[in-house]
């Protein structure tokens, strides 16, 4: 059995609880708030434990001690992370789309580059491989949500969402915030076709970059590792539901 054969039976048992409605609905929205937040942010140095950011998007208290562009980037985050719940329904998500998640993560951290493509090279640290030029940015990023319109029924939802990812964060059109918005825009693939979020704990995060690098030549073990966390995701919330698991003999 393959790892999207395993995520499509537990899907299926999942969906017997659908729809999710009600407080159901916002306590199963605000859990993910939290740790896809965290995770997120985490993933990308900010300092923030995960109690911290439950206290900081709950209570509004800030963590003492704590760079305030953590703050920013939690509250910022957030917002996109609410943003990418409006999108459900559509199952299209557009250029538009992603620039005001950039918009809203980037606003109060800096806001002249906030939902704007960069202006000058980048260089990723470990990488070896080079990100798209500067002129080719505009280009590249209409060409990769032509890609979404016209290619998305080829995959399977959780590769098309691994994909997504790959392909954004390769293109590279921002500053700084690509590896979130890349999230960002995978885990919303993932809503609009039904799936639960893939959450990337700091803890792989080394095999996440890893993964991700190997990607520019063999990507199929970075879909797989996106696809575990698809069903880990699963299994979560299968737990906190109290939904039986399926046999997968």
């Amino acid at each position: 059995m393959t790892i999207f054969e395993k995520i499509d039976r537990y899907k299926a048992a999942i969906d017997t609880m659908r729809p999710f409605e009600g407080d159901m609905l916002k306590e199963i929205r605000d859990y993910y708030r939290i740790g896809l937040t965290w995770s997120s942010n985490a993933i990308e140095g900010n300092t923030l434990t995960e109690s911290e950011t439950k206290v900081l998007l709950e209570d509004g208290l800030t963590a003492g001690g704590k760079p305030l562009k953590d703050t920013f980037e939690a509250l910022g985050h957030a917002k996109a992370y609410d943003f990418m719940f409006t999108l459900l329904e559509s199952r299209q998500i557009a250029e538009a789309d992603m620039l005001t998640m950039h918009r809203m993560f980037y606003t109060e951290i800096d806001d002249a580059h906030a939902g704007r493509y960069r202006t000058g090279p980048a260089i990723i640290t470990g990488s070896k491989y080079p990100v798209c030029e500067v002129e080719r940015i505009s280009g590249e990023i209409k060409a990769l949500f032509q890609w979404v319109t016209n290619e998305r029924n080829r995959f399977h939802p959780v590769e098309f969402a691994a994909q997504l990812h790959k392909r954004f964060v390769f293109i590279h059109p921002f500053a700084d915030g690509n590896g979130r918005v890349s999230r960002l825009l995978m885990n919303t693939a993932l809503i609009q076709d039904g799936y639960m979020l893939a959450v990337i704990p700091p803890v792989l995060r080394h095999e996440y970059i890893s993964l991700l690098e190997r990607a520019h030549h063999d990507d199929q073990l970075f879909v797989e590792f996106i696809a575990e966390r698809v069903l880990e995701s699963e299994k979560e919330i299968m737990r906190l539901l109290h939904v039986e698991r399926p046999k997968l003999d």
